[in-house]
């Protein structure tokens, strides 16, 4: 079988003997790590409550030492009499350890009814395996405005290098290592760990050669680390939305992966070029964007070697470089939708690029808010540098008044030091939408009673005594006007009721014309045929007729009809001969019900039926009343405008005034691609379910 050699200190002797001699068992060390892995169930989406995550403890070998072994855990010998699965014993971890999620933000922990939700903090530290104590340091000391030195003196606290022990051998070096390799302030000195931790990053980067094997060990495992923990820190500040930490923070991880200072001319990155070339080029200032404007001869002459000139200007064009150019459009006076292309202005070399991708950071900046409002990671992939394809991205940001003088887009490179660009997008000349008048205000009026109709038949179609609020207010302007009307109301709210009521003015006042009513759904024509042809029909001996692509009666049913319920693509048809069809020219009410629709696939079709029956009232010389229904618009002025319609016939209620009261809760998940995100909806969106309504009707 071979043999085993262990080395240790004499302190551990002991520890190691009694192992091979007693044959102790092995313990569960689980529970010193039990809120990471904790905060990591709870990012992936497999533990959401204080009962899912009793039993995923069920499943580990602490449990089972837990159960065999209890006096080593704190368990009483007796604890099988009353809890012989240790449900109770495995709650107290796990809720003791959500609270201390949740005091460093990594979760937002409900006691009362035992969901836990990850928050972006948890996810990017379990994404990177940030320790919660590492988190705790974060929450301490990351601020928004800090230096190099800063940001390293935080990394250097990390928990991650608490095992790093500072030798007293080593003093010497480390002294040698402060002058000669660290170029900020070491926070702390070198006697201690995170001093230590800090000499040996910025060594590092500054390529100083270390003798002692210790030190040597040491240093790869702390670059190792402090990459890991610098990125967790970059996409935290991103997250946060503080611009000018995150570009540090990106520079500082390029840092660290190049081992090349900020401060040192990017150049430095092609091992192709000798060290005499480098030195020149920081001694002229030549950066990268001054060598592109230069041609090789020229830059030859500048570093006094002519035949570098062509090498030198061939790394330049192959630092990944993007030309960007923005278009912006507003939505509202408060949303803008922004149109980004983007052009790569580089030469690819599988040597230095790789074979499939370059990635880039994309962010939109307000300087004068120091505010990052969107941010995305972008892959501009081999195939389409080599084909100088320009590549688009579309997003919406957020936009407020006073208005600013710019925002700043910006693409950095994930990975090469001074590939970075900055287009600024001005606001100097942006028309913004004029402002949307403020919705109607329901009134406190007196419910009014069916009596109001003033005719028996109307009354026998309701049940109910008296209308509602929203219909109450409409009343008048419906039943005895001819006005048209746009009625924006929430759903339920009885807009149904209240296309009824300029129905029935047709029926009363104009009983030789006709009404048609116009439902962008044949589902929804179905439902309104079932429900009229009993009530209007049946009751009021008034002949209702569908008009569908399902259903099409003869001409003559369609002539004598008093009220027609059809699809907008189906009275387009028929509309358009509207010269040799004497009943087009006999409609008096148009309602058109789900008019915001007019947005949609099918907003043509409605804009052509509106259009077509004003131009057949001019010419027929005979008024044609139209009476909108929607749920509540923002832009109601600019429809009612369009439709002719005043000010007495324009209805746009808030969306919270609802005959039921309807609570909003809004909930963010984080991804971009559609199934994922979808995957890890399901089941946060049954908790909220059970959370904010378990016995009433929801809407997701």
């Amino acid at each position: 079988f071979g043999h085993g050699t262990i080395i240790t200190t004499h302190d551990k002797l002991g520890h190691y003997l009694s192992l091979m001699t007693r044959q102790n068992p092995i313990e569960s060390q689980f529970i010193n790590s039990l809120t990471d892995n904790l905060n990591a169930e709870i990012s992936l989406g497999t533990v959401t409550n204080i009962e899912e995550a009793v039993k995923w403890l069920s499943y580990t070998y602490l449990y089972v030492r837990m159960s065999k072994n209890p006096l080593v855990y704190g368990i009483p010998s007796g604890f099988r009499e009353d809890d012989p699965f240790l449900e109770n014993h495995r709650r107290d971890h796990v809720i003791n350890a959500a609270r201390r999620l949740d005091k460093a933000k990594m979760i937002r922990f409900e006691e009362h009814t035992g969901y836990m939700f990850s928050t972006d903090l948890g996810r990017i530290a379990s994404n990177f395996y940030i320790k919660y104590d590492t988190v705790e340091v974060i929450n301490e000391m990351l601020k928004a405005a800090m230096t190099e030195g800063d940001i390293l003196n935080l990394v250097s606290n990390a928990q991650e290098f608490h095992q790093i022990k500072v030798r007293e051998d080593e003093m010497d070096e480390l002294e040698r290592l402060t002058s000669d390799g660290c170029e900020l302030v070491v926070a702390g000195g070198k006697e201690n760990t995170h001093g230590k931790v800090n000499i040996l990053i910025q060594s590092y980067v500054s390529r100083t050669s270390v003798d002692s094997f210790s030190l040597v060990s040491d240093m790869a495992y702390v670059a190792q680390n402090a990459t890991r923990i610098i990125r967790a820190l970059f996409e935290i500040a991103l997250k946060n939305g503080n611009p000018l930490l995150a570009a540090r923070l990106l520079e500082m991880c390029k840092m660290v992966d190049k081992r090349l200072w900020t401060f040192e001319n990017p150049m430095r990155q092609f091992s192709i070029l000798p060290h005499e070339i480098l030195t020149k080029l920081e001694a002229k200032k030549l950066l990268p964007e001054r060598l592109r404007e230069m041609d090789s001869k020229e830059i030859g002459l500048m570093v006094q070697h002519v035949k570098m000139g062509p090498v030198i200007k061939k790394c330049v064009h192959q630092i990944p470089y993007l030309i960007l150019e923005a278009s912006i459009q507003p939505i509202t006076r408060t949303v803008l939708r922004v149109r980004l292309e983007i052009k790569p202005d580089f030469k690819w070399d599988d040597k230095i690029h790789g074979s499939t991708a370059e990635p880039f950071w994309i962010w939109v900046e307000d300087p004068d808010n120091n505010h990052i409002y969107h941010s995305e990671y972008f892959m501009l992939h081999k195939k389409q540098v080599l084909s100088e394809e320009p590549q688009n991205l579309v997003f919406t940001i957020p936009i407020f008044e006073p208005l600013p003088s710019q925002y700043y887009i910006k693409a950095v490179s994930d990975r090469w030091i001074g590939s970075d660009v900055t287009h600024a997008v001005s606001f100097q000349h942006l028309i913004l939408p004029e402002r949307h008048p403020p919705h109607t205000d329901l009134l406190t009026l007196q419910p009014l009673p069916l009596a109001a109709l003033k005719d028996a038949r109307f009354e026998s179609l309701y049940t109910f005594s008296h209308f509602n609020p929203i219909q109450t207010q409409i009343f008048h302007t419906l039943y005895h006007n001819d006005c048209n009307v746009l009625l924006g109301a929430p759903t339920g709210s009885g807009k149904t009721v209240a296309a009824e009521l300029a129905i029935f003015r047709v029926f009363k006042e104009y009983p030789k014309h006709k009404a048609v009513y116009i439902a962008p759904l044949k589902a929804l024509v179905r439902e309104r045929m079932d429900d009229w042809k009993i009530r209007i029909e049946q009751k009021l001996g008034k002949k209702v007729v569908e008009l569908t692509g399902d259903v099409t009666p003869d001409m003559r049913a369609v002539a004598n009809a008093d009220l027609i319920v059809t699809t907008p693509e189906k009275w387009d048809g028929i509309s358009r001969s509207w010269q040799t069809r004497n009943y087009v020219k006999t409609v008096a009410l148009l309602v058109i019900d789900e008019i915001h629709l007019l947005g949609d696939d099918r907003g043509p079709v409605l804009e052509v039926i509106v259009s077509r029956t004003n131009f057949i009232s001019s010419h027929t010389e005979k008024r044609v009343r139209v009476v909108g229904l929607s749920t509540a618009l923002a832009n109601a002025r600019d429809l009612a405008d369009w439709l002719g319609i005043r000010e007495m016939g324009l209805f746009n209620f808030r969306p919270s005034v609802r005959p039921v009261p309807l609570e909003v809760h809004v909930k963010g998940f984080p991804g971009q691609h559609y199934c994922p995100r979808m995957a890890t909806m399901n089941k946060p969106t049954f908790q909220a379910i059970k959370t904010h309504s378990p016995h009433k009707p929801v809407l997701v």
